[in-house]
């Protein structure tokens, strides 16, 4: 007879397969610009056997310093990308949410009972999609969840965690710089631990060292103590809030992120569960967070669920009972299915929101070898055919002031227009059919359009 697979096990099965899914078929996966050039910067670190520490991309910046942190994602994504091209990033991104997926889902309905475990797992994942795309912070997540639980599940026992947790800080350091989030996390569960038990000493000790420990591993990477910097160099850059990614979230329209706060609001309101004061001062702070940058609903909707178990658990505790081993041996059926179907199904790119296909395959190539002067979100898509960009989505590379003179072009400024174009000795441009720019270059003497369609515009000097 089989031995009986947990309920957490087939529950945590079954949401990491429905992850899965979600992120292999999904085509908004590859609705972002930035995958073009991770996939470039990775072969490029793959045939030249080093990290990337320069430009090599564009024209505007071609040589300045490059800090990437990302550097392993970059690598993974190549490597995907060699093996079964666009299928084989779905599969990629497909795993990491799935892991995810398992991670959270495993850990809270170890604690919880079915129903209230399944609503908190799939409101809190459900954060999540907004940022499913086929970039590193995905690859970063299952690390997100496997720290998480790790410092939670220490928590509940009073202790310091593990110190086998420390070994995920490196991996994760090297993939995104999300990691530095996982560090404020540590210490803040630190100080609600301190708090909480002030005259252990060996508690005190214990989180001490785990936090150094943590700290000097995240050093591992090809940069050492930039590693540490670079996140609050890029926090502090002024020209990210012109980046829709980095502005607050947007509530003009039902989101899943609104659906999980307000479903949130109810059952604290209700007076169900009780919090600790400590820990709802730590989720209201991972709400600001995501409230203030679109970006961070992501770490707001892994970590939530974690963070309120044991509160859920007092309520509604998980109940002895045996799982089904048939259910556990379909959900792992399931991830076979998927992955045979994703690899037999080819996946169709053409023009998109960030990929001007046809508009750029109407430009003859001496033309495209001149400087051009193109929309942010078109960068990455001229990357990858080997076109070297005005701008792309790297923000910490062209710095403050450069995106500061672009924001000023495309709004549009007839000056800096003009100013950028004599500059940079420009013989060409693509934006987006609606971009205002657009008609202030029609208007332009010496500039002619030279191919337009339903998505972008190309002019050409005269």
């Amino acid at each position: 007879m089989p031995r009986a697979a947990s309920p957490a096990l087939v529950f945590a099965l079954f949401a990491g397969l429905a992850a899965f899914a979600l992120a292999a078929f999904a085509p908004g996966l590859l609705n972002d610009a930035d995958t073009y050039w991770h996939i470039r910067a990775g072969e490029w670190m793959l045939a030249h056997g080093a990290v990337l520490r320069s430009d090599v991309f564009s024209y505007t910046v071609a040589g300045h310093a490059w800090h990437t942190q990302e550097w392993l994602s970059e690598i993974l994504m190549a490597w995907a990308w060699a093996a079964r091209g666009w299928p084989g990033i779905h599969l990629l991104f497909a795993a990491t949410a799935g892991l995810t997926a398992c991670v959270v889902a495993y850990y809270v309905r170890r604690r919880v009972e079915l129903t209230p475990a399944l609503l908190a797992v799939v409101l809190g994942l459900s954060c999540v999609t907004g940022s499913l795309l086929a970039r590193p912070h995905v690859l970063a997540l299952p690390l997100l969840a496997i720290w998480t639980a790790g410092l939670v599940s220490a928590r509940e026992r009073n202790v310091a965690p593990s110190w086998w947790l420390v070994a995920v800080m490196p991996l994760w350091a090297n993939l995104h710089g999300s990691f530095a989030f996982g560090l404020a996390l540590a210490g803040a569960l630190a100080v609600e631990a301190i708090i909480e038990s002030p005259r252990s000493k060996k508690v005190m000790l214990g989180w001490g060292l785990f936090l150094l420990a943590a700290t000097a591993s995240a050093l591992l990477t090809p940069f050492g103590l930039q590693t540490l910097l670079f996140p609050l160099k890029l926090s502090a850059m002024q020209g990210l809030a012109r980046i829709g990614e980095w502005q607050a979230s947007d509530f003009s329209h039902v989101s899943p992120f609104a659906l999980a706060l307000l479903a949130a609001l109810f059952v604290l309101g209700s007076g169900k569960i009780r919090v600790p004061p400590l820990r709802l001062l730590l989720l209201v702070a991972l709400v600001w967070l995501a409230l203030s940058h679109g970006r961070h609903q992501m770490l707001l909707g892994v970590t939530a669920p974690i963070l309120l178990s044991a509160s859920l658990a007092r309520t509604w505790p998980a109940k002895n009972q045996t799982g089904a081993p048939l259910l556990a041996g379909f959900a792992v059926l399931g991830f076979f299915i998927l992955i045979a179907v994703r690899l037999a199904v080819p996946v169709a790119r053409g023009d998109d929101a960030m990929s001007p296909v046809s508009a750029l395959a109407h430009v003859p190539r001496f033309v495209r070898e001149t400087p051009v002067v193109n929309d942010y979100g078109f960068g990455g898509y001229l990357i990858w055919n080997g076109v070297r960009p005005f701008i792309d989505s790297r923000a910490d590379l062209y710095g403050d002031i450069f995106l500061h003179n672009y924001a000023d072009m495309i709004s549009p400024d007839k000056d800096t227009l003009a100013a950028i174009l004599a500059f940079h000795h420009a013989r060409w441009t693509i934006f987006p059919r609606e971009a205002p720019v657009v008609k202030l270059l029609d208007a332009t003497p010496g500039w002619h359009r030279f191919y337009s369609d339903k998505l972008a515009v190309v002019h050409v000097h005269d």
